[in-house]
Order: structure tokens, then sequence, then C-alpha cells
């Protein structure tokens, strides 16, 4: 067995989408060079090419604020030079292919996967750490050490022995999702949290194609609109951290940031793979305020006795579509994903179009107790007028926001008629207004990002673009309701007498007669509440 094995910038690793939709494994240096050519990553999961994505982004940041796009030295000193070094690779369509390609070649020794001192991410301290099968690292497997994955995508062999090329993209996935299974050895340090990606509701910006994704998250300036703090990737470090559980200030460089160690990894191989692989708990560092991750959502965390306000990375719900969080991505005057702000901030100096689509993307995790293991994935995405961001769309953002409201009391509404229906059956069970509201969240989903989408701030009135929705949301909830009193059979037509209690004592109560139809017209008057019929439909304005 080669000590020295599987350099990362010359070995096929990187999983990338072609524009027929097939998937290949390229270099870590061919996926920047080529990135123009690709569609998108395309890894074994979406928080696998988030992780991706940000380690793809550390080295474009690092190249080209020390060098320009003809690759001569020339190191940012102030934002104006940071937009133009922006804008002239936007211009280029494609990232400068030598200066990429010497920098990565300077480096080439820090990107081995197997190394004796200096494996890529990975310390020799942590042999000592936790010991974990090959299953653990495949987030394909999710499977922790005392519970077997009856389904798993692997099995057998295959489920604990991954190719180098699967180990490395999910050594990538592991520093920054890893759950909080791991013991720590150290009786000084303190309790494990999971990976800092695993913490966030985390957001980026979708391009065409791999190199405007890349592009369009590509921050030269922070959410300050100035130049990062000095700083270096994990790999140019003279002595990577090894200590178990280490604190850090929250990094002020944008690299730096991106490649942060939170695990302590070390890989064992057999046979030309990976079977097992020990860790510690890395480096980590206070949330709150930590303003300068740009690719999360952030919620407002009032003052308590214990703490003042701050702000907090606010993770995605798992059955909350992303449009939900509308209030939370452009911040609801409050603080923006610096991702968004950045897109913004390129439209308003010229560099993006006016009618600009700002395609967002979001990934989270749910760990179970104590975050001990991943129960779950979230990855969602929505488009909307960039323009929506700058001054022209600030009264759209109240309208919008003012109409998922809407949305979510149309479901509460459609939960009640669904529990009231049921009632009527004679069930006493009370768990129906979930499952129908899931249900309308679902039929309006696609038309509610159909019409976010078709918003153009600049000549749409407001007026009437929120008046037709209007009247989409409530066909669509006047359908469901119809559809579900079809359905309701007999016994609820005639309906059941349910007694109530009307007041303190005992004999306060009274029996009141709940009926399909008579749940449906009350239903209809609560709508028509929210959803008032215009004089162009036949109603009152």
């Amino acid at each position: 067995m080669q000590e020295i094995e599987f350099n990362l910038l010359t070995e096929p690793w990187v999983r990338v989408r072609l524009p027929d939709n097939t998937v290949q494994e390229v270099s870590l240096t061919d996926a920047l060079v080529h990135a123009q050519e690709y569609m998108d990553l395309a890894g074994e999961m979406p928080t696998q090419d988030a992780a991706m994505l940000r380690l793809l982004l550390a080295v474009l940041f690092t190249v080209f604020s020390r060098v320009n796009e003809v690759g001569e030295p020339e190191p940012l000193e102030d934002e104006e030079a940071a937009l133009e070094r922006w804008g002239a690779l936007w211009e280029l369509k494609r990232f400068p292919e030598q200066p990429i390609r010497d920098y990565l070649e300077q480096w080439k020794d820090r990107f081995w996967l197997f190394h004796p001192e200096r494996p890529f991410w990975q310390v020799p301290e942590a042999k000592i750490g936790s010991p974990f099968k090959g299953g653990k690292l495949n987030g394909e497997v999710f499977e922790s050490e005392n519970k077997n994955n009856m389904f798993a995508s692997y099995a057998g062999v295959e489920k604990n022995a991954l190719t180098y090329a699967q180990a490395a993209r999910w050594l990538v996935f592991l520093n920054n999702y890893d759950d909080a299974a791991a013991k720590k050895k150290a009786k000084d340090r303190p309790s494990m949290s999971p990976g800092w990606l695993g913490q966030l509701g985390l957001v980026y910006v979708k391009g065409v194609n791999l190199f405007e994704t890349l592009m369009r998250n590509l921050m030269f300036l922070n959410d300050r609109a100035e130049l990062w703090e000095k700083g270096r990737p994990n790999w140019e470090l003279e002595e990577p951290r090894s200590e178990e559980r280490t604190e850090i200030v929250c990094p002020g460089n944008y690299a730096e940031l991106l490649t942060m160690q939170c695990r302590r990894i070390w890989l064992e191989r057999e046979n030309e793979k990976v079977v097992r692989y020990t860790l510690l708990g890395g480096d980590f560092f206070d949330k709150k305020n930590a303003f300068a991750e740009p690719m999360t959502l952030w919620g407002l965390r009032k003052q308590t006795k214990e703490s003042p306000e701050c702000y907090l990375p606010q993770k995605h719900e798992m059955e909350k579509m992303l449009w939900r969080e509308f209030s939370s991505i452009i911040g609801d005057g409050k603080h923006i994903p610096g991702v968004v702000q950045w897109n913004g901030y390129l439209q308003r100096c010229g560099f993006l179009k006016k009618k600009e689509i700002l395609q967002i993307c979001a990934v989270g995790v749910e760990y179970g107790a104590q975050s001990a293991s991943m129960k779950g994935v979230y990855a969602d995405q929505i488009a909307m007028s960039l323009s929506l961001l700058n001054e022209l769309g600030y009264g759209w953002q109240n309208r919008i926001t003012e109409e998922i409201g809407r949305c979510e009391q149309t479901a509460s509404l459609v939960g009640h008629l669904a529990q009231d229906i049921a009632t009527a059956a004679g069930d006493k069970n009370g768990n129906a207004s979930v499952p129908a509201r899931s249900q309308f969240y679902f039929a309006v989903d696609q038309p509610f990002r159909q019409w976010l989408r078709s918003i153009d701030p600049e000549e749409d009135d407001m007026t009437e673009t929120t008046a037709r929705w209007q009247v989409i949301a409530r066909g669509i909830a006047e359908q469901l309701g119809q559809q579900m009193v079809l359905e309701a059979g007999s016994a609820a037509l005639v309906g059941h007498w349910v007694e109530i209690k009307t007041g303190r004592k005992k004999e306060d109560k009274k029996k009141i007669l709940y009926t399909a139809p008579a749940a449906y017209n009350s239903f209809l008057g609560r709508l028509y509440g929210l959803y008032p019929k215009t004089n162009d439909e036949g109603g009152t304005a």
C-alpha cells in the first residue's frame, strides 16, 4: 500500500452534472476550471453538495483575492477593487485557468487524501478518537453503531467499504455535518455539538451553471460591504489545529470560515477502500451574532434574564416549504443572509441585470435525540425577482409576507373544517386537522412559487397582482373544502350531536349538531373574510 495516495487535484472525485443530465466525477481542479461546462454539483445528497460548494468557494476566494483575472499578483486593497475583480470574472463567463492551476500546484502536497503527516482535512492526533465503521461515514447509509438501517442504499461489504472518491466527498460532508455521537477524550473539554453547517438554516444562490452558482456566492466583501479580514484556508496553515474541541474566534476571513475544521478526523483503509475512521471534536465558536457566516437564515432571540437580545442561525423546519420562510430570507427589516444581500448589492452596483431572477437553495438537517444521529435532510429552492431586495421591492416584501400569513390562516381554516367534518361523522380522536393543513400547503405550493417568481416590482401593479393571487388561493381552499365534504360520507351529512361546555359550572353545557354542510358553510364565511370577492367576481368590493 502506498503511503501517499489519491491527490484530490488530479484524481476524479467531485461529482458534477452535465447538460445532458448525466453525472461525472472530475478532479477538484477540473471542477473549477471547467465550471461553466457543468450544470451543478451532483453529490449523493444536497448536504454534501453544500459542503463541497464551500470548499470550491474557499479555493476561488483565496486565489482571486490575491491575483487579478489574468493571474498578476494584485491583492484586494479596497472595496472598489473587490467589486471590479468580481465584475471582471463575471464578464469572462469562466474562471481563468492558469491562476487556479498555479495556486493549486503550489499547495498540491496538502491535497493528498492519504499522507503520513498532512492528509487532506485530517490530523494524526485523531487516531485516539471515537472509532466508527465506514458505514457511519457514508451519509447515504445514515446508520448508528447500534441500529441497522433496514433499507440502506448499500449492503454487506459495500456498506462499510468506500472508494477513495466516495470517502473524499463524505470527508468534506462529515467535517461540516457530523452528529454529536463521538465521545470526548479529554475531561476538561466541553461536550460536542453537530458540525457547523448542521446548526444552520443554510441558504445559497444558484445560477444557470456551476460557474454562475460559484460566482453568485463568491463574496469578495462581507455583509457590511467591507473587505474581509486577512486570513487563509485550512490547508495553508503551517501546523493544522489538532487539539480536541477548541473554541476559536468566529473567522472574519471568507476562506478561513469556509474551511473551518469542526472535526478532527483520521481515515483508515484496507485493500484500496476506506473501511473505518476515528474522530474527535474540532473547532467551534459562539454562534450568537456570528454574522460573518453568510449562508444562513437568522432568527432574533429576545432578551432574557440569562442573556441579552441576539441573533442566532435559524434552522429550516423539515415540513415547511421555503417560501413560508420568505420573511427570514429578505431579513424582515432585520438581518438578511449574507449571500442574498451580496446579490442585491451586485445588482445595485450594476453587475447584475434589473430583471435578474434570484434562485435561492436551502439545505438543512434534522438530528435525533441529543443530536447523536441524523434523522433527515431538508432541501428546497425558490425563485423570485432580485429587485424585490432593493428600494422598489420594499412595499412588495410587506405584501408578499401578508399573503403568506393569509396562507397560514387558510391552512388553519382547512384544518378546522377537516376536524369539524370528522366530528360530524362521529370521530372523537381529534387528529384530522394536521393532515388537512398539509394537504392545503401541498395544493397551494406550486401556484404560490409561480406567482412569486412572476412578480416584477418595476412593472406590475401591486393591488392587481395581489388580487390575482388571492383568487387563486381562495379557489384552491374552496375546492379542497368541497372535496372533503364529498368524501365525508352519509354519517357526516346527517351529523352528530356533541355536548360542549359553555361555562365554568358543571351544568354549563349544551349540545350542538355538527354536520358536514354546516361546517363547510362556516368555513366559507371565514374564508371569504380572508379573501373577499371583488366587484369583478360578482361580489362586494
